[in-house]
């Protein structure tokens, strides 16, 4: 739950967020032409260009929105972040607060391609970006969508490379599932982040030796024992797996 609430936490890091009396009926009989948004615009889904794009309506549904979440109200709040990605189907804010309100529902479904739309849509480097590639992974991987998964999971090495933790995380997964060649990958690219994690290489040793690839394991276990040379551990495996070898 601790980490559900970092990620929900970050829905309002670029929100504008209204005065509860702005949602008075008042403001709802005014805005009677914004209820069919949806209905004018159509399937979310659909790119579109110039004037079909209303930048300033979908301004308004989207602090609409984030007033509703912070009310709790969360359906409301889903309506109103739906209308504004209708209104602007680039409008990545509203498309990340409404994954992200998704996600702390656990409509995890509906999360992912809305996720997998804001990370096509963001350009730069954010914490958004960071949070949405690594979360997005998880969730393909929780879902055994590895085929999916392994992309986000390297993506979010590179955008994350201190994080050595959920490397050893993503690996031990796909490991555990049978899926070893990801595991490697997913080693070989927090080596090339941190390549002077020792423990990066004894560990991807370990899954070359499972996996019969003796040579390359030992490769890996030269590589620990250089990187930390006072360690009598990684010492151990190069003789031991050497003597195997019969070098």
């Amino acid at each position: 739950m601790k980490k559900k609430l970092k990620v929900f936490l970050n829905i309002f890091a670029y929100s504008s967020v209204v005065p509860i009396l702005m949602l008075g009926s008042d403001v709802h009989g005014q805005n009677s032409a914004a209820s069919n948004v949806l209905d004018r615009y159509g399937n979310l889904n659909i790119t579109r260009e110039g004037p079909t794009i209303d930048a300033e309506l979908a301004q308004k549904m989207f602090r609409r929105g984030n007033t509703y979440s912070n009310l709790q109200r969360y359906d409301e709040a889903i309506e109103e972040y739906r209308k504004a990605i209708s209104a602007d189907p680039n409008f990545s804010n509203a498309i990340r607060n409404l994954a992200n309100t998704y996600y702390f529902l656990e409509r995890y479904d509906e999360a992912k391609p809305l996720l997998a739309r804001y990370i096509e849509l963001e350009t730069s480097t954010t914490a958004g970006l960071i949070a949405a590639v690594s979360t997005l992974g998880e969730l393909e991987r929780q879902s055994q969508n590895y085929e999916s998964s392994i992309a986000y999971d390297l993506h979010a090495i590179e955008l994350n490379p201190s994080n050595d933790s959920q490397i050893h995380i993503m690996a031990n997964t796909y490991n555990n599932a049978g899926e070893a060649h990801k595991a490697i990958l997913v080693y070989r690219a927090g080596i090339k982040v941190m390549p002077d994690n020792a423990f990066f290489s004894r560990s991807l040793g370990r899954i070359l030796e499972q996996e019969n690839r003796l040579d390359e394991a030992l490769t890996e276990y030269e590589a620990a024992a250089a990187k930390d040379p006072d360690s009598e551990f990684y010492a151990n495996l190069v003789e031991t797996t050497r003597r195997r070898l019969d070098i």
